[in-house]
């Protein structure tokens, strides 16, 4: 069966991840992915978990002084960049709210640095402007980039980034294949710091990466140049050493709960995985705030595994079938006829729903149970599914496996769950389907995991793939090839979803009447 194990495949990067802390525009309708402003009381920076002569405020005020008195617009936003990359900018966000708007103008420079980084931070702030408008000026007749541009590497790494915030636009597209053609040649006459730099950033693109990990690559390319701010690398490795405490903590408490809750022992066949499963959520809920959302949502996906164990390795399909039926009840009543283990792996499931819907209606206001538990019915049905085609020997259709396989990777029950501790209501339409805000995020998890790049070496499950069944049914066509540009198209949906939903009809404007 499709296993569950897309959470140990590269998350989303949380500017298009629906989790996003994005710093919303005011006058303009708010994205349905936003987080709520309210969110779960958690443990501050203490300044005490870091050398004695450090001082915590202190170095937050020198950052703040850095930013209300930098000479220059480009070096303000360039500042804020780096912010944003180290993970330290939720510090400061009002006042980087504030240096966007201000140096918002700088779309229209001539200057391809100055416009690509001001465009991508402006969309990252929620801000509707064309990118086809703005780097109109940067081609041709023919609508390609000008060489002129291929010497500007700074230049060209901007393009890079903001290409990965493509809605759909041509630019981008052009911009995508410019940018990647010229930087990769010009690796091997690149001073060799910048040269990783320009590298790592090809490989694995800011957008579409795990900040909290490239934080640290980043902190050590603004280590290796010959003018350094201290104030920020300080700040930033403050930021490093307190997440890593508290990871730490949270990580114990997950342990005891899961050696508390004995499934490990009571079903030796399924993983046994704890810090894997914990990966996901420390890395896709960043901030001191979310601790109790890191830890609630890490139980949710220690039990996604867990039933896929049981579906793929231990139960028969009669107990999988009441197993379900027992599910869609919602009611411990119904589990008497269950085996033991089953029972034990119910109340848990059970007893984690019901704690984190409780939660939501303390803290919004509104209780999720009722789509909580039909999420848990569609999971469990797509396992089904799943086993009903490995049982009769059925070869699903590639799309018809990825469908299905959507449901399976777990994401969509996963999200589902955070989205309500996050404050948001399922907006109104059909539903059975799956919001895009969802749908788009598992669809790229499961076809990186199909693709290998997750292999789990202790899930002795028989599991298809999507890359398997593309392949049969297109015996010369290539299987990567085709599910990399899947990939694409779906990070396309999601950063539709996630950029155009909040508009700022006087940069629309603005942008339109400057060409």
């Amino acid at each position: 069966m499709a296993a569950a194990h897309v959470f140990s495949v590269q998350p989303l990067h949380h500017s298009a991840s629906p989790v996003a802390r994005n710093g919303g525009r005011s006058g303009g309708n708010r994205a349905f992915f936003r987080p709520s402003t309210v969110i779960c009381p958690g443990r501050e920076p203490a300044s005490h978990e870091l050398s004695d002569d450090f001082d915590f405020q202190e170095s937050v005020k020198n950052v703040q002084a850095l930013l209300h008195h930098h000479p220059s617009r480009r070096g303000l936003l360039t500042t804020v960049d780096h912010l944003k990359r180290l993970c330290i900018d939720h510090y400061f966000q009002d006042k980087i709210d504030t240096i966007i708007d201000s140096c918002a103008d700088l779309i229209h420079s001539d200057d391809l640095l100055d416009a690509t980084l001001s465009l991508r931070l402006m969309r990252e702030a929620g801000y509707y402007v064309s990118a086809d408008d703005v780097l109109q000026k940067f081609r041709n007749d023919n609508g390609e980039f000008n060489l002129g541009l291929s010497k500007d590497i700074r230049g060209l790494l901007s393009l890079q980034d903001i290409s990965h915030l493509n809605m759909g636009e041509s630019s981008l597209y052009k911009a995508n294949e410019f940018s990647s053609k010229h930087l990769r040649f010009a690796i091997k006459y690149l001073e060799p710091n910048l040269a990783i730099y320009v590298r790592r950033s090809l490989d694995h693109p800011y957008h579409v990466s795990l900040m909290q990990y490239k934080a640290r690559h980043h902190l050590s390319y603004l280590q290796s140049m010959p003018t350094r701010n201290m104030a920020i690398e300080n700040l930033a490795f403050a930021e490093f050493t307190i997440k890593k405490l508290q990871h730490q903590r949270e990580m114990q408490e997950v342990k005891r709960w899961w050696m508390d809750l004995g499934l490990a022992q009571e079903i030796p066949a399924a993983r046994d995985q704890v810090l894997k499963w914990y990966m996901w959520p420390m890395t896709v809920l960043e901030g001191f705030s979310f601790s109790r959302y890191r830890i609630e949502i890490t139980k949710i996906i220690s039990m996604v595994y867990i039933v896929d164990d049981i579906f793929d390795l231990v139960a028969t399909q009669e107990e999988l079938s009441l197993f379900t039926e027992a599910i869609k009840t919602w009611d411990l009543a119904a589990i008497d006829s269950l085996p033991s283990y089953m029972i034990s792996c119910y109340k848990a499931l059970y007893t984690i729903t019901s704690d984190i819907a409780d939660m939501v209606r303390k803290e919004h206001g509104v209780s999720p149970i009722n789509h909580l538990k039909k999420a848990w019915a569609t999971l469990f049905d797509g396992f089904m599914t799943e086993g009903k085609w490995l049982s009769t020997n059925q070869v699903p259709t590639s799309e018809d496996y990825l469908r299905n396989g959507v449901v399976t990777s777990g994401a969509p029950l996963v999200f589902m769950h955070l989205f309500f501790m996050l404050g948001h209501e399922l907006p109104e339409g059909n539903n059975d389907d799956i919001h895009r805000v969802i749908s788009c995020p598992a669809k790229i998890m499961r076809l990186w995991d199909d693709m290998g790049s997750a292999k789990d070496e202790s899930q002795n499950g028989l599991d298809g793939s999507y890359k398997e069944l593309y392949q049969r049914e297109n015996p010369h066509g290539d299987a990567e090839k085709h599910m990399l540009e899947m990939i694409g198209s779906e990070w396309e949906g999601l950063n539709r979803e996630c950029f155009s939903g909040t508009t700022c009809q006087h940069y629309r404007i603005a942008s339109s009447q400057h060409h």
